[in-house]
């Protein structure tokens, strides 16, 4: 996504530079204090092709791209950020949407159809975290299970390359964008194995809905092979533009200037005009920012 705005705002003169490792937990963080890149770190679930490592000499990023239910918990200081305080200086540029899908899945091999059954029958078993999300901690909570206990019993939890070869449950999101690097780990894997998906309990999605900001939905039929009926989950609508208020602006101009993006994180872009708050999402209001009559930024370096 950071590449489609990099391309998309160079005929208008501005030069987008994109932090590639600006995601995870600390995104909307890097965001809302203005943060300048991270240093770079392999991530074993993504090939570096995909996820290169940043350009030398970043400036603090400006404004980006996260999953919608990130900016809802940040901006409440809820979830993973309940230790921070709230991020109200988070502003909703555009809401896309970009569903990203609950997903569990066995080998078919194993004959797990329930999940009840590990603890029940105190199976060893290997447990891919398989996409990005997807609550795979809630979800075995909910059946009792734990790491240590998966462990002891001889099983184990991860996503190393290992891993997507040699696991009996796959636990993780997944939606349309097969290609995108969190994604198409879903791609592979359904079409090397034969597997079986699994609905999850009602009382366990309304949870994940409730403690996640995602909302209550159905995987569509033929989603990924081995998905041959409709199937209850939670799903992750959409995906976020977002700026923050903290930043020191200046006009721009037509000569081109430096931006830093972050894939998954968002900051400091600031529109001179109005602001209106409206409902982005459901359960939170934020921000919002009507079209744009001039726009204002911080500089990047």
């Amino acid at each position: 996504m950071a590449e489609v705005v990099q391309a998309a705002m160079k005929p208008y003169g501005y030069d987008v530079q994109i932090c590639y490792n600006c995601n995870a937990a600390d995104s909307t963080r890097i965001v809302s204090e203005g943060r300048t890149p991270p240093p770079y770190r392999p991530d074993p679930a993504v090939p570096e092709i995909l996820a290169p490592r940043n350009v030398p000499g970043l400036g603090p990023v400006d404004f980006g791209a996260t999953a919608i239910q990130f900016l809802r918990q940040a901006y409440k200081g809820a979830g993973p950020y309940a230790r921070d305080k709230p991020m109200t200086n988070l502003r909703l540029i555009a809401n896309i949407q970009d569903p990203s899908y609950t997903l569990v899945a066995a080998k078919a091999e194993t004959g797990i159809t329930d999940l009840a059954q590990i603890k029940t029958k105190k199976w060893p078993v290997r447990i891919l975290s398989a996409g990005i999300g997807g609550g795979a901690a809630s979800i075995l909570s909910y059946f009792g299970l734990t790491r240590q206990a998966i462990e002891e019993a001889g099983g184990r939890i991860g996503n190393s390359p290992e891993g997507a070869e040699k696991f009996d449950i796959a636990i993780g999101g997944g939606g349309p964008m097969t290609t995108a690097p969190e994604w198409r780990i879903w791609t592979q894997i359904s079409q090397k194995f034969d597997l079986r998906f699994i609905e999850l309990p009602d009382e366990l999605l309304a949870k994940l809905a409730k403690d996640g900001e995602q909302e209550r939905g159905i995987i569509p039929v033929g989603l990924y092979r081995g998905i041959e009926r409709p199937i209850a989950t939670v799903v992750r609508t959409a995906r976020s533009f977002t700026g923050a208020t903290t930043c020191r602006t200046i006009s721009l101009t037509p000569s081109p200037r430096r931006w830093t993006n972050s894939r998954r994180s968002c900051n400091g872009i600031t529109w001179r005009s109005r602001t209106t708050s409206t409902r982005c999402g459901t359960g939170t209001k934020f921000r919002c920012t009507p079209a744009p009559r001039a726009i204002t930024k911080r500089k990047a370096m």
